[in-house]
């Protein structure tokens, strides 16, 4: 089969010919028809990605949708002809999806959304479980709250809002101006970054009392502003990319909590795989709902494209999430 293969890091991808895997027992081999491309991906070609543990020579590539061929002993649920999806590779030692046929784990994936193109599902699996893990697992966002998702413009970040408010919270979100109108679109307020202080925007949304969660999708300074903007007592901020040096000082004053999240941890470890299919379960029934709809860049991609599309990842040209057609 043709897949696009890391011999070494930081070099280019190489577009080869290698061994079509087939399904061992608790697997499914999947057609691949699409491959969500993560700022992760990026990183993990650049060799900058050291916590995902990633083996050479490796075909990268972390979400993906496509066609059950076959089912492998040990699996229900699934047949061939079901379309799929899920974050089911790239990382550690497991294949990723920019390859023709991919052995999945069947514990990490779930159908696809009938209301989703296969090239729309692609692109939701990292990004969703984050926000799931985050706003659900981790904060139990709810009904009556304010949410303040950082970065409400971005890939995570766009998710999010669609996640909290189909839970039923009033969402905010910090997004530069040119970004304003989408996270408008998706039904959050839009809060300047580059012009409103953090003192400015609690006072004005929260009546200075704090947002009862805030998301992180950004991290570094913006983890700080998140650990002054949450609520006293009761208010959770949850990190995706909580892994700077950070004082806590302002977030234990309010006696407020926080928790991080690691998306990876199931794929690296085997450990927590059937919560990631659940959590994609519940993507498609918000898809079919129609409370999600993933922002893809209406630019296509192919096996033989992927550098152009890690270039667009890189150089933040993209407007929506990165699409790589594979079938």
């Amino acid at each position: 089969m043709r897949a696009v293969v890391l011999e070494e890091f930081g070099t280019p991808l190489i577009l080869s010919e290698i061994e079509k895997p087939a399904a061992g027992p608790g697997q499914v081999l999947v057609k691949v028809r699409a491959s969500g491309v993560n700022p992760l991906d990026t990183k993990l070609r650049a060799g900058k990605a050291a916590h995902a543990r990633r083996t050479l020579p490796a075909v990268l590539g972390l979400d993906l949708a496509g066609v059950v061929e076959a089912v492998g002993s040990d699996v229900h649920g699934f047949a061939p002809g079901d379309e799929v999806f899920g974050m089911t590779g790239g990382v550690g030692d497991v294949q990723g999806s920019l390859a023709e046929y991919a052995a999945v784990d069947a514990r990490l994936i779930a159908r696809k959304p009938a209301a989703l193109t296969l090239r729309e599902a692609a692109a939701l699996p990292l990004v969703f479980i984050t926000a799931w893990e985050g706003l659900v697992d981790r904060a139990r966002v709810h009904a009556g709250q304010k949410v303040l998702v950082h970065g409400g413009a971005g890939g995570i970040g766009q998710v999010a809002v669609q996640v909290a408010r189909a839970r039923g919270a009033e969402v905010f979100a910090t997004v530069s101006p040119t970004r304003r109108e989408v996270v408008e679109r998706l039904g959050a307020t839009p809060i300047d970054y580059t012009t409103a202080s953090v003192e400015t925007y609690v006072a004005e949304h929260t009546g200075g009392e704090g947002f009862d969660v805030v998301f992180d999708t950004v991290g570094g300074s913006v983890l700080d502003d998140s650990f002054s903007a949450v609520r006293t007592y009761t208010g959770h901020v949850v990190s995706a990319l909580g892994w700077g040096t950070h004082s806590i000082a302002p977030l234990s004053f309010r006696g407020a909590t926080y928790s991080g999240v690691f998306t990876l941890l199931p794929l690296l470890t085997g450990r927590g795989r059937e919560h990631h299919g659940e959590i994609m379960r519940e993507a498609a029934a918000l898809a079919d709902a129609g409370a999600l709809r993933p922002l893809l860049d209406p630019r296509h991609f192919t096996l033989a494209t992927v550098a152009d599309a890690h270039e667009a990842v890189e150089t933040g040209t993209a407007r929506g999430k990165i699409v790589v057609d594979v079938g």
